[in-house]
């Protein structure tokens, strides 16, 4: 397989020495939506999607917030081509969750099939609670997605529970259940070669938290954290499981967030 690394949605919300640990105070931060685009024997595979092509089909808190560049070459479907490719090739998408950041971009592959955790599923279209109603945005997926829902459990990779055989994919690609962040929040492993790589979605957003040497987090992030996560506990066990990961296996697997630009930059 080949993976490509993407990013498919540039943000810009304020203090950047507070969300990026240098610059100015009142700069705009640099974030990244960090995709993956998978080539597979079984067709392209698109792990998150980025914003998408659609620039109403976001809230207006997000983009007073957090300023999504909005740029059409940013976007999933425009990069599937400048690569080559159709996108009818995408043939499957496998989220993280589904926040307006991560899967903006499901309606300009109507014909995908998405694999989701099943509880991600059931928050973003039977929320529990005013956070889950505010954060999900039913726009994204109201083309009707073929959805394929996965639960915890599976066998075991490097100590987490994995979700393996996803509906019509290899074993190269595994859900890793990371709940915290929402009630359904995933990651998700890629085969590449003689090692893994671990879209790590937002269990973390900086690169320093999983730092075997020396965890640290910026401020800002460590805040905004806190407040958007659904599960603090969870989110934070599963951060340290995550950390621990990287000091005992870090020449096997490669862990890498959604947002971190400097862990985006490894790859370019």
């Amino acid at each position: 397989m080949r993976v490509h690394h993407l990013n498919c949605g540039s943000l810009a919300p304020p203090f950047r020495k507070l969300v990026n640990g240098d610059g100015g105070l009142f700069a705009r931060a640099e974030l990244v939506c960090h995709c993956l685009l998978v080539e597979t024997g079984s067709g392209l595979v698109l792990v998150d999607t980025g914003v998408g092509i659609h620039p109403g089909a976001t809230t207006g808190e997000f983009r007073r917030g957090m300023r999504p560049s909005m740029r059409a070459s940013e976007t999933a479907i425009e990069q599937v081509r400048a690569l080559g490719f159709a996108p009818e090739d995408v043939r499957h998408i496998v989220v993280t969750h589904l926040d307006y950041d991560h899967a903006g971009g499901l309606r300009d592959f109507p014909w995908a099939k998405v694999h989701v955790h099943a509880a991600e599923l059931d928050a973003a279209t039977n929320a529990r609670s005013l956070p889950e109603r505010r954060r999900y945005l039913a726009a994204t997926w109201s083309h009707g997605p073929d959805w394929a829902t996965y639960r915890a459990g599976g066998d075991q990779w490097f100590g987490f529970d994995a979700v393996r055989g996803l509906d019509g994919l290899s074993e190269d690609v595994l859900l890793v259940p990371l709940a915290g962040h929402t009630r359904g929040h995933t990651g998700v492993a890629v085969r590449d070669g003689s090692r893994w790589l671990l879209h790590a979605g937002d269990a973390y957003f900086f690169r320093g938290e999983v730092d075997p040497r020396r965890p640290h987090c910026s401020p800002g992030l460590k805040v905004f954290q806190y407040l958007v996560g659904t599960d603090h506990a969870k989110r934070t066990a599963n951060r340290d499981r995550l950390q621990q990961l990287a000091s005992a296996h870090g020449s096997e697997i490669e862990i890498f967030s959604a947002h971190d630009p400097e862990e985006l930059r490894r790859y370019r």
